[in-house]
């Protein structure tokens, strides 16, 4: 308890360094109905120039008022000044933000925690390829939560006579599937009592899963687990084939045409496959031209649904590659 206690401390101190002094004192003391948040619960801090302070909490988006009061109504609310963005731009950067120029074409600056600050605000072009983004007046702040443990209920589905199952993990937005995606990882790379172990190749291409700052990973993804950090997906599981000889490859968010073709490659080559997809049924999926065929061919043996009806990360169905129903929550 004392332990959860301090990790939610250090989160909070976090997030606040990165603030103003005005919207530091705001945000240190947020609380809804005269009862401060919890801070594991609060997912995104959306800053606009001269645009309403707007938090998401608990799934349900506020606006903020200058005492730190969430509010569904925007009377009262703090309002972002230019200059406070700027400030927040030199804490975010360490007063170096030109360090941070290929992290800032991407579009986001993860920060120490592994929280990532999505940017946006006028693009400079170069060969028809963002090169910059400058005069940024739009800032939001996805906290980064590791939840130990919530891959708990799909470990016994996913491992199959002691082999590790090429599974599809399909979400909505904001459903956990990366929070997911990251336990898993951890547990198979880890092992257990039961089960030894396995070297675990990630493709981190948004630097959501293992959050690196600095090389270094702020998630724990296990103790067999290399991560390719901010890598487009379809080069990042060639090189890791190549190169780190995995047993099992770790994706976010597939979709784009030359991901699935890398998919496929990775599958033919023996190494075991768990990558996510915006979705909210095996059906969403049998509609996408590539993954639809891949769907129909048997290529993944599992495929994880989830919903946020009672938490983030809420297990609904799961189902084998004849779409057998598995699992189904109560």
């Amino acid at each position: 308890m004392i332990e959860r206690r301090e990790k939610r401390m250090e989160k909070k101190e976090e997030i606040l360094q990165i603030f103003p002094l005005r919207l530091r004192n705001i945000i240190a003391h947020l609380q809804i109905n005269k009862i401060p948040i919890d801070f594991e619960q609060l997912q995104e801090i959306r800053l606009r120039v001269k645009g309403p302070l707007l938090v998401v909490y608990k799934n349900r988006e506020y606006f903020v008022t200058e005492n730190g009061m969430l509010s569904i109504s925007n009377h009262r609310t703090c309002f972002i000044g230019k200059n406070e963005l700027r400030e927040m731009l030199e804490y975010i950067g360490n007063y170096s933000l030109y360090a941070f120029e290929d992290e800032i074409r991407q579009g986001f600056i993860t920060i120490q925690g592994g929280h990532r600050v999505g940017i946006a605000g006028q693009t400079v072009l170069e060969a028809e390829r963002v090169k910059n983004i400058k005069h940024i007046s739009f800032i939001n702040i996805r906290l980064s939560h590791q939840i130990k443990g919530c891959a708990d209920k799909v470990i016994p589905y996913i491992i199959f006579q002691e082999r590790v199952c090429h599974t599809l993990i399909i979400s909505p937005p904001r459903c956990g599937k990366t929070t997911l995606l990251r336990d898993i990882i951890r547990q198979l790379s880890n092992g257990d009592r039961s089960r030894c172990g396995v070297t675990v190749g990630v493709v981190d291409e948004r630097s959501e899963i293992g959050a690196c700052y600095m090389g270094v990973p702020q998630n724990d993804l296990g103790i067999r687990t290399d991560i390719l950090d901010c890598c487009p997906k379809a080069d990042g599981m060639l090189m890791l084939l190549r190169s780190m000889s995995p047993s099992v490859i770790a994706v976010d968010e597939i979709g784009q045409r030359e991901d699935l073709d890398a998919i496929e490659y990775v599958i033919n080559c023996g190494c075991q496959l768990i990558a996510t997809v915006h979705g909210s049924c095996i059906d969403d999926i049998k509609l996408k031209p590539v993954l639809g065929r891949m769907v129909k061919e048997k290529m993944f043996e599992r495929y994880i649904i989830l919903n946020n009806r009672e938490s983030i990360g809420n297990i609904e169905e799961i189902y084998d590659d004849r779409g057998t129903l598995l699992y189904k929550a109560s």
